[in-house]
């Protein structure tokens, strides 16, 4: 029963990744990424080294989600159908008992998105944004590229918008132990007033999302996006920004991120998913696990 999932039982750990991104490996390294992504080899065999060390982890992560970009085709481009078969086909291979989570990125559902590109998302891989309870944690996942553009879809928005006060009235109402979010485009990377590029969100928007996050008594948003990893704290709010499974833009390597809830912290790490798969979990997180509070 999922009521059940209201009352804290101790630490959990979850696993997050990012931008598996089908297809731009292969249209960074030649230069086109609006039409080079007929090819996506390499993608597979990190997706499936992912599913693999995931499923080798004991104790057993509570979650696995997956923060956007999970295809490079944009909407209504060639290779897309067949990038999410391929994808769909290696995450089947997930640990039944490991449920998985999606949010949805830009190349998912478009820079400017529509109604018809976030229905056939939905279609596809479940809601667009919606929330969840683990063990007294309340997680929300977010739409966030109706904050980075919704020109063509502004009553989604504002759906979304009075759905997310509707929800974080939830959580205040529950005292529930910590609120969690994730949402494909992050925040910012570094300074929560940097300014606006193509890898955060427009500075009013921002500011006006960083405010009512920390009045909700939020811990964390984490994001991808970035195909690095980076991150910041505002008042109080951690924002983490993890590096992709798929194409790196940066110095990382392939990986995902650990997250470990305690009662009063939430505690994470990047690995490789070489080291993931290798050795899994190190002792200090383990011990962490294992305290019972």
């Amino acid at each position: 029963d999922h009521y059940d999932e209201y009352e804290w039982k101790g630490p959990f750990y979850f696993i997050q990744g990012a931008d598996p991104q089908f297809g731009l490996i292969k249209a960074w390294a030649v230069g086109d990424t609006n039409n080079g992504d007929d090819e996506w080899k390499e993608e597979i065999k990190l997706t499936e080294q992912a599913v693999q060390a995931v499923n080798k982890l004991n104790p057993k992560p509570k979650f696995f989600v997956l923060c956007g970009d999970l295809i490079h085709g944009m909407p209504g481009s060639q290779w897309r159908k067949d990038q999410e078969r391929d994808l769909k086909n290696i995450l089947k291979n997930t640990d039944q008992d490991i449920p998985l989570v999606f949010v949805s990125g830009n190349h998912d559902i478009g820079n400017t998105p529509t109604r018809e590109t976030i229905d056939n998302y939905c279609k596809s891989w479940g809601d667009d944004y919606f929330s969840f309870w683990v063990g007294g944690v309340f997680f929300l996942v977010l739409n966030s590229q109706l904050y980075f553009d919704s020109s063509k879809c502004p009553e989604l928005k504002q759906a979304q918008d009075v759905w997310l006060n509707e929800q974080l009235a939830v959580a205040e109402k529950h005292k529930c132990k910590h609120i969690i979010v994730f949402q494909h485009i992050p925040l910012f990377l570094r300074e929560p007033d940097e300014d606006h590029d193509y890898f955060n969100l427009e500075k009013s928007v921002r500011q006006g999302i960083m405010e009512k996050f920390h009045k909700a008594g939020i811990k964390a948003v984490f994001s991808g996006h970035y195909h690095r990893n980076a991150g910041g704290s505002y008042r109080g709010l951690e924002m983490v920004v993890t590096s992709a499974i798929g194409c790196q833009l940066g110095e990382d390597t392939h990986g995902l991120r650990v997250v470990v809830v305690t009662d009063e912290k939430i505690v994470h790490r990047y690995y490789s998913l070489d080291e993931l798969s290798s050795q899994g979990m190190e002792k200090e997180l383990l011990d962490m696990l294992a305290k019972q509070n």
